[in-house]
């Protein structure tokens, strides 16, 4: 089984695996170098184990698990988080987790895809950490994670990206975008930012005044 083990003092992001549709083994790999600590959420571990990837930690439930012990039994050594709380899903248990262990970082994984409800869900858990732990959300066609109230990145020409609002966010403006918002609103439900793009190669700004907002950057499967 491999191993990506390095110790780091948790100031590289872990790694948070989900039970929703498997990214490519690509980017997999490509996080698990970059990722010294991996926590699998329920289901996960038996998945993980089957493509022969040590895990630190699994959390959950395990209803998604029922034989828990003997997939446990094949990660030893493995911390088996027993979180039954039904009033929480898995990634916000998980990311609890995290954070009383005193991470600042996740990238999570395998959260997306399968049931609409779980990655509605998980989307909606982004928002809650912000300022807590700088997490990122990726599958094979994305990269998702919450924006600040005044964002700038680099990027190249024609970059397709998209804001998404959870719930209604207020006074965005956008520098360098093809479709350009200013000191407009965004509301889940209402109006919603997809499938903009950038403009030029340069700096992209977008800035909010109120309110929740992802930023997903779009691209064709790795």
């Amino acid at each position: 089984m491999s191993s990506h083990h390095i110790i780091r003092d948790k100031q590289e992001p872990a790694l948070v695996v989900a039970n929703g549709a498997a990214c490519s083994e690509a980017l997999l790999g490509e996080l698990l170098e970059w990722s010294p600590y991996i926590l699998a959420l329920d289901g996960a571990l038996p998945r993980l184990t089957a493509l022969g990837i040590k895990v630190d930690a699994v959390l959950g439930d395990f209803d998604s698990m029922p034989l828990w012990e003997q997939e446990t039994a094949l990660q030893q050594p493995i911390r088996v988080v027993h979180a039954p709380n039904q009033d929480k899903t898995d990634l916000e248990k998980g990311l609890d987790f995290l954070l009383e262990e005193g991470h600042q970082a996740a990238n999570i994984v395998w959260a997306t895809g399968r049931r609409a409800d779980h990655h509605f869900a998980n989307l909606s858990n982004m928002v809650k950490y912000t300022g807590r732990l700088n997490l990122n959300m990726l599958d094979d066609f994305s990269r998702i994670y919450p924006l600040p109230r005044h964002f700038r990145k680099w990027y190249p020409k024609g970059t397709v990206i998209s804001l998404l609002p959870m719930g209604r966010v207020e006074g965005i403006h956008t520098q360098n975008l093809l479709y350009p918002l200013h000191n407009e609103a965004l509301e889940l439900g209402i109006r919603i930012g997809t499938s903009n793009e950038v403009l030029e190669e340069g700096w992209v700004e977008i800035t909010h005044s109120s309110g929740q907002l992802l930023l997903m950057e779009c691209y064709d499967a790795r």
